[in-house]
């Protein structure tokens, strides 16, 4: 294999590839990167065994052929390269080493061969949509918060994604909660997507996406099926198992009579929130809300560290009542609102929270109250 790649392309390519690629790995082959190289391109291939990204650079390419070698530190020699360089990519039978050289730079890196790459099947998959990328940022962003990081309920550890009817139009709908907070977002279903299985989408999975979508164009591709899904951009693409489970009923949970409406200028709500957080327990971030006409009262109380009170016009005119919350929790949630004002939607006192955003009436936020 021989070829000549601009160093910008090599880095960018690379840089979508090797994040797939964990630092500690006890497969040697794993820590590698795949680079295929035929006619004018490069195609670079990375996986963890459940998620694979593939990308390509146009390169000319003197002599075809495949080899893997280690992809962090192809990366941080690319990286450290000056711009505008030159990179000659080369190995041959003699030298049991990938060669690396861009001016007066060389390097000399161990190589694994590449039929020992495992390579994750693009089969399998029922059908494609293709989804405008702003888009699915938007599902993505406005829910991924709340997925779960406790391993032992492993079926909330990712974006629930499924297709739904509501009031007769299909719609694809994100879905994500930790057991405390639940956040949802929906969007027109895409041609396509009748018939996609729902799957979960696993949290590394969902970074990794999200992260591609920043360099994509107008549209991702995207296929589905019971065990896997792809996501396919200009040139790359990423493979993943889904989650082997059962997401929750999420629609039992979602509040029909929450009777107290309370509307709030969203960025003064989380300045105060966060301003009496300050002092609040590390373990609980609990914050005590006095909602009156008028007005709500935050509260934080804590032996150690004192007290903080802070009072904040409201739109309500309702009887007086009393919750708390996780500041943490309000702050997620209060960053995801797109206008000024977030309508807040309570119930009993230990009943869940609804959270609108009047701006975006195609998302809802669930926050559950604390016990104290």
């Amino acid at each position: 294999m021989k070829l000549t790649i601009e160093r910008a392309a090599l880095l960018r390519a690379l840089g979508h590839v090797q994040s797939a690629v964990e630092r500690r790995n006890t497969i040697p082959i794993l820590s590698n990167v795949l680079l295929s190289a035929e006619r004018d391109r490069l195609t670079f291939s990375a996986t963890d065994l459940d998620m694979e990204i593939i990308d390509e650079a146009m390169a000319q390419v003197d002599q075809p052929g495949q080899i893997t070698a280690p992809a962090h530190t192809l990366y941080e020699i690319v990286r450290k390269l000056p711009e505008g360089a030159d990179v000659s990519l080369s190995f041959t039978g003699e030298d049991p080493r990938l060669a690396v050289q861009a001016g007066r730079s060389r390097f000399n890196l161990p190589v694994l061969p590449a039929g020992d790459f495992p390579v994750m099947s693009a089969e399998g998959f029922s059908g494609r949509m293709g989804v405008d990328v702003t888009d699915l940022i938007r599902l993505i962003d406005k829910t991924r918060f709340a997925i779960s990081a406790e391993e032992t309920r492993y079926y909330l550890n990712g974006l629930y994604l499924h297709t739904i009817v509501v009031d007769g139009s299909p719609r694809l709908r994100a879905v994500a909660t930790d057991g405390s907070r639940l956040a949802l977002a929906d969007m027109p279903a895409p041609e396509g997507a009748a018939g996609a299985p729902g799957v979960i989408v696993p949290r590394k999975t969902v970074g990794e996406a999200r992260r591609l979508l920043e360099d994509a164009g107008e549209q991702v591709e995207l296929q589905v099926s019971p065990q896997k899904i792809r996501f396919e951009f200009d040139g790359a693409a990423l493979t993943s198992k889904v989650i082997d489970g059962n997401f929750p009923d999420y629609a039992r949970v979602i509040p029909k009579d929450n009777n107290r409406i309370v509307m709030v200028d969203a960025k003064l709500f989380a300045q105060a929130v966060d301003r009496v957080a300050t002092i609040s327990a590390e373990k609980s971030r609990s914050v005590r809300m006095a909602i009156e006409a008028g007005k709500v009262v935050l509260t934080v109380r804590n032996m150690e560290a004192g007290q903080a009170v802070e009072e904040l016009e409201i739109d309500y005119d309702g009887e007086p009542f009393e919750l708390s919350f996780n500041a943490r929790y309000l702050l997620d949630i209060t960053d995801q609102i797109s206008g000024e004002q977030a309508e807040l939607r309570f119930g009993g006192p230990n009943d869940p929270a609804l959270v609108l955003d009047p701006a975006d009436a195609d998302v809802q936020y669930i926050l559950m109250p604390l016990r104290v």
